[in-house]
């Protein structure tokens, strides 16, 4: 009695066991199907705010005012800006032009100038470009004692702190008095340096006589002194065909060492968004995307709440945060740069969120052996890699600092620390120069780059390989001796799919199963008439039934082929199976003994 209480216990477990997994499966399912609604979706979100014709909108902007050369001088454009000379050039030749189109290609005058200039017939000039300077004090550099008679000046490089706010020059514009910002545009990122808003401003007229003059007035009244840092010029553009902004700011940079150094942004954004049928279209899909933030924000606040402390040891859970954090950061304001640079930093959210999204998909990778494996792999051997890290960028960043210390001076990719790193990235994806670092120091470049390829590419790359493949073929040969996720979301599908099916065969399965019983019962009549007596037909009938109800049990192809724990009951099954298997044995052996010997007397 006790040992049967504990076989039904067993049973009634073992069926807890199986609803449970069948509740595992629906939830599972149910949530593989609504994130993948959530994703197309996104993708679709994502993708409709972006336009093919912002490539070409930028490429057109950035080929008029940074390729178009100065009249007479093909050599100069605002790229090869190197000198005060150059840049009032540009501003008088190649910037006017690029800015006022007031006349068709035929001379043909085509609307009001004072209207607004359409660049490239097609862009409307939006407003009127502004030129903006950042100047330096003097003396905020120290001249050595030495050199103070032949230098009384020192201008430093460009910080907040050593920013000039006075006025200089006429002092009767705006051009010649510091202008504090009005806007909360951000500040811009420089090579030199990161410069505020405000400064000395002024902005150009409709007229391009008028804004020529002005260019001429203020470079002979020396507008740009010893102490500029920095000079920007703004301007937006809007093209109704493709319903883009294109927002242009061209930036020249006055480092402490003299000379110029030239940098750029174009901007096409979609400021305008619902538009056509098809923006219509995005906007359904982004109160769709409201309604799937609003549930899994509600779903991950009820799952902190029952797990506590423990939901943060998931990884999924971490994932699952970073998307809800990232999709709630949408602000704009009203100036069109500060808008542009708004719009860029939403849409850098937006391909941060889509990436995340795709990587989310890796929770369910248990749907296939290949990928359940890559995830052990990665999981197994994380320790190791961390540790080998460690000692990766020891040595990485010692020959880092190795370069930019030997060839920081001469070699462009390694004339700071920042470039030096990705330089030797590069290195190690085979992306350098050799040349330049040997003509920097013939002796101590070729050691250094003989000795990183050797250390970093051929010992230390290996070693990562090693640590991966070792891993990997630990999980591999687990795999083949049933060391396997219980939960493979693969198999289960597959179950339920053959069980949908199983569902229609169920009438044809009986039909199968009444001839196997009629052919059964042939094979009686067939046996008795061939002489054998009633209870060796019995027998046989008996073992025939045992063993297919065996059969079906332990080797059906429908049986899952990982580990499955093995009951007291089933075991004296099967042992009971074993020991009638050794009688019917050792009987064929007797009757083929029999034969052999009347064969013999023959």
């Amino acid at each position: 009695m006790a040992e049967a209480s504990r076989w039904h216990r067993g049973g009634a477990s073992k069926h807890k066991l199986h609803y449970r997994k069948e509740v595992e499966i629906t939830t599972t399912l149910q949530e593989l199907l609504l994130y993948f609604i959530f994703l197309i979706n996104l993708c679709i979100l994502t993708f409709g705010m972006v336009n093919p014709h912002m490539y070409y909108l930028n490429k057109v902007m950035s080929s008029l005012f940074l390729d178009t050369s100065v009249p007479g001088e093909e050599r100069t454009n605002f790229k090869s800006i190197r000198s005060i000379t150059d840049f009032w050039k540009f501003m008088e030749g190649p910037l006017l032009e690029g800015l006022y189109w007031d006349s068709w290609y035929n001379n043909q005058q085509l609307y009001n100038l004072k209207n607004s200039s359409r660049i490239y017939y097609e862009n409307i000039l939006l407003g009127v470009p502004r030129v903006r300077q950042l100047k330096v004090r003097n003396n905020t550099c120290k001249v050595y004692s030495s050199f103070q008679s032949l230098m009384s000046e020192c201008y430093g490089k460009y910080t907040s702190a050593n920013e000039d706010l006075s006025n200089f020059g006429l002092q009767i514009n705006t051009e010649w008095r510091y202008s504090t910002s009005n806007t909360n545009s951000p500040w811009h990122w420089g090579f030199l340096g990161v410069y505020r808003n405000g400064g000395y401003i002024f902005t150009l007229s409709k007229s391009k006589s008028e804004t020529k003059n002005k260019f001429i007035d203020l470079r002979l009244n020396s507008w740009i002194t010893r102490g500029t840092r920095v000079i920007f010029i703004d301007f937006s553009l809007y093209n109704a065909n493709v319903n883009l902004f294109c927002i242009i700011r061209l930036v020249a940079e006055f480092p402490a060492t003299g000379g110029i150094l030239t940098s750029w942004q174009f901007y096409s954004v979609k400021l305008l968004r619902y538009v056509s049928y098809y923006d219509y279209f995005i906007a359904s899909c982004e109160i769709t995307f409201c309604i799937f933030l609003f549930v899994f924000t509600t779903q991950e606040v009820k799952k902190i709440k029952e797990f506590k402390s423990a939901y943060f040891k998931s990884i999924w859970n971490w994932l699952e945060l970073l998307l809800l954090l990232l999709l709630e950061s949408t602000e704009q304001y009203a100036d069109f740069y500060f808008l542009a640079c708004w719009h860029i930093y939403y849409n850098n959210i937006i391909a941060i969120t889509i990436f995340f999204a795709w990587i989310k998909i890796f929770k369910f990778i248990s749907f296939n052996k290949t990928m359940s494996q890559l995830s052990s792999t990665l999981s197994r051997c994380i320790k190791d890699i961390v540790g080998f890290a460690i000692m990766f960028f020891i040595i990485f960043f010692a020959y880092a600092q190795l370069g930019f210390l030997i060839f920081g001076s001469q070699v462009d990719d390694f004339s700071t620390f920042q470039n030096s790193i990705f330089a030797q990235f590069r290195i190690v994806l085979g992306d350098f120069n050799f040349a330049g670092i040997q003509q920097a120091n013939p002796i101590l470049g070729p050691i250094y780059f003989i000795t990183f390829i050797f250390f970093v590419f051929f010992v230390l790359l290996n070693m990562f390989l090693a640590i991966i493949n070792d891993t990997y073929s630990e999980v591999k040969a687990d795999y083949s001796i049933g060391r396997r996720p219980d939960f493979e979301l693969g198999k289960m599908i597959k179950q339920s799919y053959k069980n949908v099916l199983e569902k229609f065969r169920l009438k044809k399965a009986r039909k199968d199963e009444d001839k196997k019983t009629k052919g059964s019962g042939d094979l009686a009549e067939q046996a008795r008439r061939e002489g054998f007596d009633e209870n060796e037909i019995q027998k046989a009938e008996q073992m025939k039934k045992w063993k297919e109800r065996l059969e079906k049990k332990y080797y059906s192809t429908e049986i899952q082929d990982d580990y499955q724990p093995v009951t007291q009951e089933e075991f004296r099954e099967l042992f009971l199976y074993a020991v009638e298997l050794e009688k019917e044995l050792h009987y064929i052996n007797l009757k083929l003994n029999q034969v052999m010997r009347k064969v013999s007397a023959l």
